[in-house]
């Protein structure tokens, strides 16, 4: 346990001995671990749509001071620049733009906290999913289309049209079928991987904030020095 300017949180190194994140041999970080099968991830998509549809709550904060660490900080600052403080996102840059910067469409990742529950089998590995924050809120498209604010805490976030749709290292922590499951046609309707976002106004988030969505007409009343890119 520690502590720092943005509140309590505790640091939970994925390939520490003894650890339930902890890497059992090279390239293969989950071969302890049962990931789901297909019947039972599908058992858990009804209580995945029960999600609530607007004034959803942040279960979890997930900071990455570098590769293969999670800090769990129960209070945190999103900023228009950096995103998550104290998160990797912009030293560690994207290979999806033309200069290898940090994508800012890409800035914030958010998942339903259900459905990382879900494939992770329990809340111990959820932090495993690598996103940064965690709702109990319906992420789907028909819900939150892109270009929607969604407000979380003092903070506002803009939901970006850039898919998120996971990577090799989701298929080692959770299995090819958790992949198959939330990548689906259902799946990315529902963004059951989760979505992108960026920053428009700046605050702090602790865990237990309300999140309120708002329409995507609402990004207009958004100060243009607010939207400005990275």
């Amino acid at each position: 346990m520690r502590s720092s300017r943005q509140g309590g949180c505790r640091r939970v190194p994925d390939r520490a001995a003894g650890n339930r994140f902890a890497k059992t041999s090279p390239g293969g970080e989950n071969r302890a671990v049962e990931h789901l099968s297909h019947e039972r991830l599908l058992a858990g998509l009804d209580r995945i749509r029960q999600s609530p549809r607007d004034g959803g709550r942040l279960v979890l904060v997930v900071r990455r001071p570098s590769v293969g660490e999670r800090d769990l900080p129960t209070e945190a600052m999103l900023d228009q620049v950096a995103g998550l403080e104290g998160d990797n996102w912009l030293a560690r840059g994207s290979s999806g733009t033309p200069d290898g910067s940090a994508d800012p469409q890409r800035q914030v990742t958010v998942m339903n906290a259900r459905v990382a529950e879900l494939v992770a089998d329990g809340t111990a590995r959820m932090p495993l999913a690598g996103d940064q924050l965690y709702l109990d809120l319906d992420l789907s498209l028909d819900n939150l289309p892109a270009g929607s604010l969604l407000a979380v805490g003092q903070a506002v976030l803009q939901v970006s049209d850039v898919p998120h749709l996971g990577c090799a290292k989701f298929v080692e922590r959770f299995g090819a079928e958790a992949m198959r499951f939330v990548n689906s046609r259902v799946g990315r309707q529902l963004r059951l991987r989760g979505m992108n976002a960026r920053v428009v106004v700046p605050g702090t988030v602790r865990v237990g904030d309300r999140a309120v969505k708002g329409p995507a007409s609402a990004a207009a009343a958004v100060p243009s020095a607010l939207t400005r890119k990275v």
